[in-house]
């Protein structure tokens, strides 16, 4: 059974929603108010989140940034529910990481259709992440290296898992840091190769002949896909 987490202030639309959606089979929990929601999320694990925007005690789009740069939420889909009808509003929405944008009034019928389409795209996301002897755990926001824990902080980890689920290809310091400081930042790229040099210094055997993390002249960063050929080759 899939699972929804419903952030809605509305009392009547949270329950209406709430009746048709569990009649639809999946299972649903939530909130009418924002505070607590990205605490809701972790404990609740959902497959997919409905948030309102203008919500009594907080603000949305802020709570969307959040998830967003939460290494154990950053992945679950985020369809809005608004009022804000305009162009920019929407735009807004789905630069700040939104999957979908719905407008008040809707069709629910039209809303879980949508959910339904998230879900049949949706791919099953693999909690633990292995190369060689590194393993990241996503639900308990571990990494280990030969078993052993290693000492990460919440930035290295979210900068370590976007590398290593996108195994062989090449980002540019821009890039990383869009996905992992975000849009709203003032760090420069420096930063990144800051961060690569400290993630190496943890895991790499040698942080100056590194095996995971490949340097690409000109361009940027990469997770090395045969770092089991690697490693087996300077064994």
């Amino acid at each position: 059974m899939k699972k929804i987490v419903l952030i809605e202030d509305d009392a009547d639309l949270f329950s209406l929603l709430k009746y048709n959606l569990e009649k639809e089979g999946f299972g649903l929990v939530g909130s009418q108010t924002g505070k607590g929601a990205i605490d809701l999320c972790r404990r609740e694990k959902p497959d997919l989140i409905l948030l309102d925007i203008m919500l009594p005690d907080s603000d949305g789009l802020d709570i969307c940034k959040g998830i967003r740069s939460h290494p154990e939420l950053a992945h679950i889909p985020v369809i809005f529910l608004t009022a804000r009808a305009s162009e920019t509003d929407r735009i807004l929405g789905l630069e700040l990481g939104a999957n979908d944008y719905i407008v008040k009034p809707f069709f629910v019928r039209e809303l879980i259709a949508r959910v339904k389409v998230h879900f049949r795209g949706q791919q099953t996301v693999t909690k633990v992440l292995k190369s060689a002897e590194l393993e990241l755990d996503r639900t308990s926001c571990r990494v280990k290296l030969a078993n052993t824990d290693l000492q990460l902080t919440a930035t290295e980890f979210r900068l370590l898992e976007f590398l290593m689920s996108r195994p062989g290809v090449v980002f540019s310091r821009e890039q990383l840091l869009d996905a992992v400081w975000g849009h709203d930042r003032a760090v420069t790229d420096r930063t990144v190769d800051v961060y690569i040099l400290r993630l190496r210094q943890k895991i790499e055997a040698d942080a100056t002949a590194p095996n995971y993390i490949r340097s690409v002249r000109g361009f940027g960063y990469s997770f090395n896909e045969s770092v089991n050929i690697a490693l087996a080759a300077s064994a």
